[in-house]
């Protein structure tokens, strides 16, 4: 485990499984309370993606100067197993809403299904009124809470595959949804049940992946209390997906100081290494070469 941006900060990942009724910010500062005790001195900490206060499961957290690479992490795919309650709907689309209509139509097995490609690929999403999205400044949630209908524009968010896998008791259904960073999971409820005519609520939601970050490696807050050494993951974990460039130390000098060396990779980005095995950091390919996006 490397040292982050300050003497005594660690770098790398912690995998929590954030229990329900838990908001993620929660979860990051009972996680940063217990490495600054550790270190003696303030850990720097940041959540790779929100999950919803009424939904559990994986929450890796960075440490250090892996939190720098949020904008590379926090958009990977994720998948869900999530429940929805057909016949009913809540105004924040959830368990945790008010009713706004009951008595709708459950449909079967046999229809939902059918209506799910319609859900898969590149789809047009409108976020729920209660969600963190900023609107002149201020949060939706903020204006649904006062009272005020806001017409939030849809936007394009990936689902990569969306499949039903239990029909349950009292009209609720199991899915299991791989998706891209932004897709709110409630939506996929609502717009689901109006293909079919009726209404819906996301009735749980457990986050099973983010990226390489797997629910039965996750840890949950106790244990990582109990010995937070021993979960502590490194950065390279995050990034293993990464191809690799290894440079010189001619190379590695001229990269560190801003000037972009040649590279043979054809892809977008790769995590970048000196001979020795040091990261220094990741990567950005151009048609200029080499250059460091985020340096660790």
């Amino acid at each position: 485990m490397a040292r982050g941006s300050s003497p005594d900060s660690l770098t790398g990942f912690v995998n929590i499984f954030k229990p329900c009724d838990m908001t993620s910010s929660d979860a990051v500062c009972i996680v940063r309370g217990v490495l600054s005790r550790l270190i003696g001195g303030r850990q720097k900490t940041g959540h790779l993606g929100t999950l919803d206060p009424l939904a559990c499961g994986v929450l890796p957290i960075a440490l250090g100067k892996a939190t720098a690479l949020f904008d590379l992490l926090a958009f990977k795919t994720k998948r869900y197993i999530a429940r929805f309650t057909f016949g009913t709907s809540t105004d924040t689309l959830d368990r945790g809403g008010k009713t706004t209509e009951s008595g709708g139509r459950i449909p079967t097995a046999e229809e939902i299904k059918a209506v799910l490609p319609k859900f898969i690929g590149d789809i047009m999403q409108v976020p729920p009124a209660y969600s963190a999205k900023s609107v002149d400044g201020k949060r939706a949630y903020a204006y649904a809470r006062s009272g005020v209908a806001l017409e939030l524009p849809a936007r394009k968010v990936t689902v990569h595959s969306i499949s039903l896998i239990k029909e349950e008791e009292g009209g609720t259904f199991a899915f299991d949804i791989a998706c891209g960073g932004g897709t709110y999971i409630r939506a996929l409820a609502r717009d689901i049940a109006a293909a079919l005519g009726t209404c819906a609520y996301m009735s749980r939601l457990t986050r099973v992946a983010s990226g390489p970050f797997l629910v039965e490696d996750s840890v949950t807050i106790g244990e990582f209390r109990d010995n937070p050494e021993k979960y502590l993951l490194p950065v390279e974990f995050g990034i293993s997906d990464k191809p690799k460039v290894i440079l010189d130390d001619a190379d590695a000098k001229r990269i560190l100081n801003g000037v972009p060396v040649k590279t043979d990779i054809e892809c977008a980005s790769a995590a970048v290494y000196t001979q020795n095995g040091t990261l220094l950091g990741i990567g950005s390919v151009s048609e200029n070469g080499l250059k460091l996006k985020v340096r660790l």
